[in-house]
């Protein structure tokens, strides 16, 4: 048997996106059949302490306090981001300027102008045969990506409706302390790019089209919080009479949007929101919160269409349910349970009825870029991909800041 080519991965930070990556990559290989065999080379944090007791934790081989030394390692095949969006456009360019493929969490950036640099500098490197891919993981969930393959075998007939909300909870204690995500200068925007941009990517994905235009409202429910406190999972619980700190990100986003039509060649809206043509893509609204009491990770999408409709919510994930107007009238939704060996990812996992979990869409993903890479194929989704999710979450921000008024979404450049 041939000994398979290593791909030594180097990632850089290990809070919950590093551990979440961490069991990706050693898991991937042992249930799925890989032409490259990953090895967790070395992670990199600033704490020595912490990312010493990460690397122990998750198996790296060794670490580094600075994500310049790992870009530089001569024994580095691949940079793996899982930082903060402020740091995401430094760290990508120098390890693709550096020959090293990039996984790079989502959103991109924190600027459509950040991402526009990082997708122009991996377009080059991709001549090269170094490759680059988004994280968004949610396009990995098995009954996500049945959708997405019913969409295309015309299941839905015409889509008509988009409905997407991320529903959480995590922030609805006001006296949860301040972290970074609640900080603009380190995470762009709060629930927008946070969750709101897997449900702007997983409708442009499954559908197929993109967003043109956006109406859209920001909400920041609690301007101050305490600056320290027992952190628990993403919050936690700050006291209440000591120092506080500015919440500079929303807490809610909520937005209506128009998609494109058939092969992307919808009509751009007006500026009072009017279509400029034939309106022929869907129509779409959006939610996005952390403030959702009792909503622990519902991820919802649903589709109406001129023939069927499907509906999904993550908190319900191994299932689908599909309407399809075929039948009776009366027949209403069918769960579909998406645990059989002809769904997307599943055959690799446990017997049919035997549900997957969260952890299983990053294991997919490493899988899909590890074969592309292989393939020498660009891995999906693109770093161009990720831009066009950056320009609507700009087009939301610049539609709230402007009492609402109808945003178009930037267009690419020619």
């Amino acid at each position: 048997m041939t000994e398979q080519k290593p791909l030594r991965v180097g990632m850089v930070g290990y809070a919950f996106m590093g551990a979440a990556h961490s069991h990706a990559w050693r898991t991937a290989p042992r249930f799925f059949d890989l032409p490259l065999a990953p090895q967790l080379t070395a992670v990199a944090g600033r704490n020595e302490e912490g990312v010493r007791a990460a690397a122990a934790k998750y198996g790296w081989d060794s670490v580094e306090t600075d994500w310049r030394a790992l870009v530089e390692r001569d024994d580095i095949d691949l940079i793996d981001i899982c930082t903060p969006g402020n740091t995401h456009a430094d760290i990508a360019i120098a390890a693709l300027e550096a020959g090293k493929h990039v996984l790079c969490e989502k959103p991109l950036a924190n600027s459509v102008e950040e991402a526009e640099k990082m997708t122009a500098v991996a377009e080059a490197a991709a001549e090269r045969g170094v490759l680059s891919m988004c994280g968004f993981s949610y396009r990995r969930t098995p009954a996500l990506a049945l959708a997405k393959r019913m969409v295309e075998d015309g299941r839905l007939g015409d889509i008509r409706h988009v409905r997407a909300q991320y529903l959480q909870d995590w922030l609805s204690d006001a006296d949860a302390p301040l972290t970074w995500r609640l900080d603009k200068s380190k995470s762009g925007s709060g629930s927008l790019g946070d969750i709101g941009a897997h449900s702007i990517d997983a409708a442009q994905w499954i559908t197929g089209r993109t967003i043109t235009g956006v109406s859209a409202l920001l909400e920041t429910f609690v301007t101050e919080r305490p600056l320290a406190g027992d952190f628990v999972g993403l919050g936690g619980h700050g006291g209440s009479d000591g120092p506080k700190g500015p919440v500079t990100v929303d807490d809610a986003a909520l937005f209506t949007a128009r998609f494109s039509g058939n092969h992307d060649a919808g009509t751009d809206q007006q500026a009072d929101g009017t279509s400029g043509g034939d309106a022929t893509g869907p129509i779409g609204i959006f939610e996005a919160t952390r403030f959702a009491l009792g909503r622990k990770n519902a991820m919802r999408l649903e589709l109406n269409g001129t023939k069927g409709s499907l509906a999904f919510d993550f908190e319900d994930m191994n299932s689908l349910q599909f309407y399809d107007a075929s039948l009776e009238p009366d027949a209403g939704f069918r769960k579909i349970m998406v645990t059989e060996p002809s769904h997307p990812y599943t055959a690799n996992w446990w017997p049919t009825g035997h549900g997957l979990g969260y952890e299983h869409g990053f294991t997919h993903q490493v899988v899909d870029l590890v074969n592309a890479i292989h393939a020498g194929e660009q891995p999906s989704p693109s770093f161009a991909d990720a831009l066009q999710v950056q320009k609507v979450l700009a087009a939301v921000e610049a539609s709230a800041g402007n009492a609402s008024r109808w945003q178009n979404v930037e267009k690419e450049t020619p």
